[in-house]
């Protein structure tokens, strides 16, 4: 982990300004120079700070950059993707994460990202993870479809042993992803590599449940929008002896989210205490292992611009983090949001969607419009084609096939021109420069 600077100062900033103006991005620098001071008072503050005025509350860091602006918005979807507290059983926590948290510089934000805290008090570990495999199958269950809503995918539990599904080959120990239809059966099944069947069971993975996240397509019927909803669970099983022991082996920290409800602050606070006291180099740790993922094996300079922002920030390196809050105000970062939209369009069509098919062309119409603003000349014509193709086999409703195919190559058009402009303006500022290629050594 980087060890935190010195405040930073006036020179500092110039640096930052110089470098931006050479390749054309816009920074404020008396905006810039509030949000230092800002990032500077919070050195002494509290680690958690609540808005009285809005009721959310999160880290320090955190606050600084969410926008109350869609918390009506949020809080509505939240009531889609939330689990319900049990009073004596089950008691929760839900907030936002992700780019929908930092809705003060992302005027490009990808997909609705939650993260909820669930905490389950129950005599046994066994009969924790029980519950939990109650209250996610009737979840899903419950949310599969609506008129503004469709359920994509579970991630509960994990692969017991090796399994070939859909003639791809799945390791023993890897996330289970279920469909809707396999939620209702209760059961997947595959094959084992000599081909013999494989059935796995829900209740069977269970008593490990790993990774657990819901995944819907929504639409938001005001807005004419579509996206990408989810909810990551972090769950905890508190025994009789209020030992607090998190049902994946770790307790998440709360460095990135904003909470939706001050009246969550009760088990905010009860669970915040078992948080590792190293918890903040951890997390930083984590995020410098996706930035050399993104760097160097699945090239994705947009999500390692994401990462290295809340990096620096976290570790007092806010020139840098100034900066790369400027990136993602500049119309080009509008691509990817295009770029995480085209997925979620293809999502909405799947078999037996109850998307209205007005929304899912209201919003390829958006990503046209969006591509025309950010782009001109041979990049615009070919991604504007791209995307005209699929809004066309759109119109015509097509195999999925065919949808899957013209979808993937205009997300491939654009993941190229993301990749293109955020590794120009991340190697802008020498010291990004430096720390991207320390990390890719």
């Amino acid at each position: 982990m980087t060890a935190k600077q010195d405040r930073p100062t006036s020179a500092d900033l110039s640096g930052v300004i110089e470098s931006a103006s050479r390749f054309g991005i816009e920074l404020d620098e008396a905006e810039a120079l509030q949000w230092l001071t800002a990032m500077a008072a919070t050195e002494a503050s509290q680690n958690i700070v609540l808005d009285t005025r809005s009721g959310v509350f999160g880290h320090k860091v955190a606050m600084l950059d969410f926008s109350p602006e869609d918390l009506a918005y949020f809080r509505e979807l939240g009531r889609l993707v939330e689990f319900k507290d049990q009073p004596g059983v089950v008691e929760t926590a839900l907030a936002l994460s992700g780019s929908a948290a930092q809705s003060k510089i992302q005027t490009y934000p990808g997909d609705c990202d939650y993260f909820e805290r669930v905490n389950i008090i129950a005599d046994t570990r066994e009969q924790a993870c029980l519950i939990l495999a109650d209250l996610m199958r009737e979840k899903a269950l419950s949310t599969i479809k609506g008129p503004t809503y469709q359920l994509i995918e579970v991630k509960f539990g994990s692969y017991p042993y090796d399994v070939v599904k859909g003639g791809e080959p799945i390791k023993q120990g890897s996330p289970i992803g279920w469909s809707s239809e396999e939620i209702g059966a209760g059961q997947i099944e595959a094959f084992k590599p000599d081909g013999t069947p494989a059935v796995i069971h829900w209740e069977e993975v269970a008593m490990d449940p790993g990774w657990c996240k819901l995944d819907w397509v929504v639409a938001d019927p005001v807005r004419k929008r579509l996206s990408n909803a989810s909810n990551m669970l972090d769950v905890t099983w508190e025994a009789p002896d209020s030992t607090i022991t998190p049902l994946d082996g770790y307790l998440d920290p709360y460095f990135q989210e904003v909470y939706l409800e001050a009246e969550s602050i009760p088990i905010f606070a009860k669970l915040a205490r078992h948080v590792s006291a190293d918890a903040l180099e951890d997390y930083v740790s984590a995020l410098e292992k996706e930035v050399r993922k993104y760097l160097t094996r699945s090239i994705n300079y947009g999500k390692v611009a994401k990462r290295m922002y809340n990096i620096f920030r976290l570790t007092g390196r806010y020139p840098e983090a100034a900066f790369l809050r400027e990136l993602f105000d500049e119309p080009t970062t509008a691509l990817y949001q295009v770029w995480s939209l085209i997925r979620t369009l293809d999502e909405a069509t799947l078999p037996g969607s109850t998307i209205p098919m007005e929304d899912v062309l209201a919003q390829a119409d958006q990503l046209i419009l969006a591509v025309i603003g950010a782009l001109e000349g041979a990049e615009e014509t070919e991604i504007v084609r791209y995307l005209l193709r699929l809004r066309d086999s759109l119109v015509k409703q097509r195999s999925g096939q065919e949808l899957l195919s013209v979808a993937e190559a205009a997300r491939a058009e654009v993941i190229n021109l993301v990749n293109n402009f955020f590794y120009e303006k991340l190697t802008a500022l020498p010291t990004i420069k430096t720390y991207m290629e320390g990390m890719q050594k």
